[in-house]
């Protein structure tokens, strides 16, 4: 039985052999990804946010106008993009340069 210091994984982004304990604290730390809305602030999870212009939903055949408060913000692990409910479409995601937290 081999425990985890004894194993290693290819670091991709060094290019390099790391241990599997390395590997798991790198993942951690890369999975915080900071979320910033137009003019700056930090958005978190749970948060609601304003639209700063009028958007076009693709496939819902809506349009959110300026101003639109969504409440409830999820981040998605991308920098720029967060995951939203509104009422009437379903699986909506915007970009955080569009918003800005209220």
């Amino acid at each position: 039985m081999s425990d985890t210091s004894d194993d290693y994984v290819y670091d991709e982004a060094s290019g390099e052999w790391i241990s599997a304990a390395e590997a798991a604290s790198n993942a951690e730390a890369g999975q915080q990804v900071e979320v910033r809305d137009s003019v700056g602030n930090l958005l978190a999870d749970g948060d609601s946010v304003i639209t700063i212009k009028d958007l076009k939903v693709k496939g819902a055949g809506q349009t959110l106008r300026k101003g639109t408060v969504i409440k409830s913000i999820r981040l998605t692990g991308d920098s720029q993009e967060i995951d939203c409910r509104y009422e009437g479409i379903k699986g909506l995601v915007l970009r955080a340069e569009f918003v800005r937290k209220h």
